[in-house]
């Protein structure tokens, strides 16, 4: 494609597939025009637009044509018939005539135009259309701030399953080195059996941790190439952006954005209800519409020998419909009065997700601190047992004890930093 040309790619083989770096930058400028939930936004947004062209109805006319041949012997159509392709004679009056005619042939062309003039009704109806075509607009941006939150925080799963990777090999190569020197202790007959054979259970513990690691990185990957709708083809992307931990950007007592997207469209959609409230009452208001005919008849096909034409203007008011009307305009009442109270527990619903999504910020940035200052202890833990294993004031196991807990410090600090992160964008899309 095309538009793959400006990413800035560097492919090399990792987990025996294609590796491609992206940022986050990069990501976003291809996201908006290929994901399959702003095509169907943008879609329904069309399908508003083709469906308020039928209200240009109320303003152009109705044109239709037709070509009729008919053949009768009843008194009134033979008449009119004859009358019409302008062949009566002073004989077509004689009573035996009149009472009992001949078959008769008519073989006639009619053009007629139905004019709308003035139609209130289908004016609110239209102006609805407009409205509901501006809320499926509103919708659609709303579906790209959502698609723009996902992608942000599948960017932060890929970065952390990455991260993740990166801690366990550097606590293989940690715990492999320590296995070299526990080897020559067991070699020199220093130690027992069974730490050696502690050391190879972790071994495998972490070649087994980094598989799922990176059956992790490849399942994140492949949602990524689902969000661009593309087939990933045996390729992973690894982020060019740095995982680190993002500024604390929380406001106390945070307040709904009354301009978000969502609560637009909800506002915007009551205007919907009461154009149709409007509609149903202009029902009774008088409609004048417009109208006229062009005739050619004959009494053989395709001849046009003779012609006519009639125009007129029509006034008419609905007086009485059985209710019909009256049972709209309640019924849109009610879903105007639903709508209001949707609008209310939405907004009631959607402000206690803020305040709840604002305590974890909180949460989550102070248990980034408190993991920060366990993987920093863990890691002095380890470096003390490591120099008194050296000098054979510790045993191998204590050893591997500390090594392990440093390692699994690490990563809950990691983890800690991402669900920070995470719930700083949930944060954000939400206000």
């Amino acid at each position: 494609m095309k538009k793959l040309l400006f990413l800035l790619f560097i492919s090399t083989q990792i987990f025996g597939q294609d590796t491609l770096q992206i940022s986050k930058k990069d990501l976003e400028a291809r996201i908006e025009g290929q994901n399959l939930s702003v095509k169907l936004a943008n879609d329904e947004v069309n399908a508003a637009k083709a469906s308020l062209l039928e209200t240009r109805a109320m303003y152009l006319p109705n044109v239709t044509a037709s070509y009729t041949g008919i053949s009768t012997n009843n008194p009134l159509m033979a008449f009119g018939s004859k009358l019409n392709q302008e062949r009566i004679t002073m004989m077509d009056f004689d009573p035996a005539k009149l009472n009992n005619p001949d078959n008769i042939f008519n073989f006639a062309t009619k053009l007629e135009v139905q004019q709308p003039i003035f139609n209130k009704d289908a004016v609110y109806r239209k102006k609805a259309g407009e409205v509901q075509v501006d809320v499926l607009k509103i919708k659609a941006e709303r579906t790209k701030e959502y698609l723009q939150f996902d992608l942000n925080k599948a960017y932060l799963q890929l970065q952390m399953a990455y991260k993740v990777v990166n801690v366990l090999e550097k606590a293989r190569q940690t715990t492999l080195a320590n296995k070299k020197v526990i080897d020559n202790y067991y070699k020199n007959g220093m130690i027992q059996k069974s730490e050696v054979l502690y050391m190879e259970v972790r071994v495998s513990e972490i070649e087994s941790q980094i598989q799922y690691a990176k059956s992790n990185v490849r399942n994140t990957s492949d949602y990524l190439y689902f969000l661009l709708n593309e087939d990933s083809n045996n390729k992973v992307l690894k982020p060019q952006d740095e995982f680190s931990y993002q500024e604390n950007i929380v406001e106390e007592n945070p307040q709904l954005n009354v301009n978000r997207k969502d609560l637009q469209a909800y506002e915007k959609s009551l205007e919907a209800y009461h154009y149709l409230i409007k509609s149903s009452e202009a029902k009774f208001l008088p409609k004048l519409n417009a109208f006229g005919s062009f005739e050619l008849h004959d009494n053989k096909p395709y001849q046009f020998n003779a012609n006519g034409y009639l125009v007129g203007l029509q006034l008419s008011w609905n007086i009485f419909d059985g209710l019909k009307a009256k049972s709209e305009q309640e019924k849109y009442r009610a879903d105007l009065s639903k709508a209001q109270t949707e609008i209310q527990q939405y907004q009631k619903q959607n402000q206690l997700e803020l305040n709840k999504s604002y305590r974890q910020v909180l949460d989550a940035d102070r248990k980034v601190s408190l993991t920060k200052l366990s993987w920093e202890q863990s890691g002095e833990a380890y470096r003390i047992r490591k120099n008194r294993y050296g000098q054979g004031l510790e045993k191998s196991s204590d050893l591997l004890s500390a090594e392990t807990q440093m390692s699994q410090k690490e990563l809950e600090y990691q983890q800690a930093i991402f669900e920070y992160n995470s719930a700083l964008e949930y944060y954000k899309f939400l206000k």
